[in-house]
């Protein structure tokens, strides 16, 4: 891993803690940090009530190129759409709540975030 590596992967992890107490402020529960599958990896997965929201949360300095939520384009749907289905196939319990995918989108100092919270950001079927 080289030395950017390195900066770019801790600058994700503080912006992804950052949108969790973000989204534990808001009444979210935490299930899981990072689900992985073959297809992609899942980076929250919360309870809101009685639905089950896969979250992505995604980084961008400035929205000089459509920002956060622009980057979460047909084929990052289709592998977080993916990655749920196998988070709901290994945690059975899950399978019969409604669930949601929402995109935090968070900008600025990544010590210190914004956050735009798209909830119900796309569906399954879309």
């Amino acid at each position: 891993m080289t030395d950017a590596d390195s900066t770019s992967r801790a600058r994700g992890d503080a912006v992804e803690d950052a949108a969790l107490a973000f989204l534990e402020a808001h009444g979210l529960r935490l299930l899981a940090r990072n689900a992985t599958s073959r297809s992609g990896e899942i980076d929250l997965v919360m309870r809101d009530g009685d639905a089950l929201v896969f979250v992505e949360v995604r980084y961008r300095a400035s929205a000089a190129f459509g920002g956060g939520a622009a980057s979460v384009d047909a084929g990052k749907r289709r592998k977080l759409v993916h990655a749920a289905q196998v988070f709901l196939s290994r945690h059975p319990r899950h399978s019969n709540a409604p669930c949601r995918f929402d995109v935090i989108a968070a900008s600025g100092d990544p010590a210190s975030p914004t956050f735009d919270w798209l909830r119900d950001a796309f569906r399954a079927d879309d």
